[in-house]
């Protein structure tokens, strides 16, 4: 039988303003990054999202970002190795401890924005990563760009990892993600979407944004919840996916 498994972030709203459709979208997935008030949410917002999570028995990760709360961590920064291992620590610590009082268990770290898009071609960010996950808990994973240098790192240092790919996002013939200022970048038309994730999850391949065809051996799916249709787009892919035959479960279970 093959399994997979869907993540999505989620836990970013911040104080009265909400972000995203966390409560309509948790059902439907399998593992979900929670923000870690650095790009977005707070500790009431935090706490929240853990108990729903634990209320629907989804895997739980932290999703770490630059300290970039006005830029929703989607600019880059030039930081030290020790400064992004730093962040990173006092991330993870934070929603860790949360996860502790439900008794929740961490099941790994997804880095967000600019922070991940930087980790996927610079091989000394992705290393400061993939060191800081594996110095904070061994066991937790450390979910990677599939054929990137975060995959790399997380080979030369040791970190257990998983290759991730993404439902509504178009590729590079370089296995990058295409920036958001590139027309077609963002995909929302939800039958392709549907389409394309399960051509990932049956044939480990995908369609770039100029058509070529590259392989993706993912492990697990990104699917995003925080824009208008996002819930119907995630049960329409979760439909389609069982209907061929493929059963859902968070990644972490399988090991």
């Amino acid at each position: 039988m093959s399994y997979v498994d869907l993540n999505c972030d989620m836990g970013e709203s911040f104080g009265t303003y909400k972000l995203g459709y966390d409560e309509e979208a948790m059902p439907y997935v399998t593992s979900i990054n929670v923000a870690c008030g650095f790009h977005a949410s707070d500790p009431l917002n935090m706490l929240k999202t853990i108990e729903l999570a634990k209320k629907f028995d989804v895997a739980v990760g932290a999703h770490p970002s630059y300290p970039d709360l006005v830029g929703f961590g989607r600019r880059n920064m030039d930081l030290t190795a020790e400064e992004i291992k730093a962040d990173l620590f006092y991330q993870i610590g934070a929603l860790d401890g949360i996860c502790r009082i439900y008794g929740v268990k961490l099941q790994h770290v997804k880095v967000h924005g600019a922070l991940y898009n930087t980790a996927g071609k610079n091989l000394k960010t992705a290393i400061a990563i993939a060191e800081a996950i594996k110095a904070y808990d061994p066991n937790l994973f450390m979910l990677c760009l599939a054929n990137s240098m975060m995959v790399e790192a997380a080979k030369q240092v040791g970190t257990k990892y998983v290759e991730e790919s993404f439902a509504d996002r178009a590729y590079m013939v370089d296995g990058s993600l295409a920036p958001r200022n590139q027309k077609g970048a963002v995909i929302h038309d939800v039958s392709e979407v549907v389409e394309r994730v399960l051509v990932m999850a049956r044939d480990k391949t995908v369609k770039t944004i100029d058509g070529h065809e590259i392989p993706l051996a993912a492990q697990t799916i990104c699917v995003h919840g925080d824009t208008n249709g996002a819930v119907e787009m995630i049960k329409s892919i979760r439909k389609k996916l069982e209907e061929a035959g493929l059963e859902f479960k968070a990644f972490g279970k399988n090991s």
